[in-house]
């Protein structure tokens, strides 16, 4: 039996939708400007002709289940929301080709990439890494997983989230610059894939700011929702 000098952080998980297993989180891959609209308005507009996707990491220690309360994180006065859905990889995977992604596909669940974005901006503008922007404390939001069933490789379906009440983005799965099938091909040429792996697939258009007291929900039509209060600043 293997001694530690103290105890192990626990596993990172998240429920399944009718199922009493929870599903072992490993990884979390985002990936960047994968919506038209979103890119322009941060004003990185994507040519697919002649770019590929990208992607960024937070860690599994980051994740947070949907109907939490997160506190306002440090160090930011730009603390964004990003709606997003969320692949779960179920089975290994490396080199994979676009015919063949769905078998890497455990099921889905609705995301929020939550988001340091004046670091992030501070970051981008001077050719660092995104991480304080990105991969910080209960930044990765995420629902119950559905499992992917009669879903099969998801290529529409509306996304949409809402602040209070209010309508903040709207758009459709269809709408994706690079689909699941391509995302799966493309990310598996640099890692090999593991089941309980999360890849966070882009955000539409309309992301903003939140404060203190604001409730944040959201949906991926067939997938689920997803929600998240935010609590007094650290």
């Amino acid at each position: 039996m293997t001694h530690f000098l103290f105890a192990p952080a626990p596993v990172p998980s998240l429920a399944v939708h009718g199922v009493d297993a929870r599903f072992p989180v490993n990884r979390i891959f985002c990936v960047g400007r994968n919506y038209h609209a979103h890119a322009v308005e941060m004003g990185r507009p994507v040519d697919k002709a002649t770019s590929k996707p990208f992607y960024f990491t937070k860690a599994s220690s980051t994740l947070v289940e949907s109907g939490s309360t997160v506190p306002y994180p440090a160090g930011t006065n730009n603390y964004h929301y990003e709606m997003e859905l969320v692949v779960a990889i179920g089975a290994p995977g490396f080199r994979v080709k676009e015919a063949d992604a769905a078998s890497l596909i455990y099921g889905y669940a609705a995301g929020l990439d939550m988001t340091r974005r004046d670091l992030q901006l501070v970051a981008r503008d001077q050719g660092r890494p995104w991480d304080l922007g990105k991969d910080f404390e209960k930044s990765a939001v995420c629902s119950e997983i559905v499992p992917m069933g009669t879903l099969g490789v998801l290529d529409k379906g509306a996304i949409s989230l809402q602040v209070n009440g209010q309508a903040k983005q709207t758009a459709d799965l269809g709408q994706l610059i690079w689909n699941i099938a391509e995302l799966l091909a493309d990310l598996s040429q640099y890692y090999h894939l593991q089941a309980g792996d999360l890849i966070y697939t882009g955000t539409p258009e309309g992301v903003g700011a939140v404060q203190s007291g604001d409730v944040i929900t959201g949906s991926v039509e067939g997938v689920g929702t997803v929600a998240l209060t935010i609590g007094a600043k650290e």
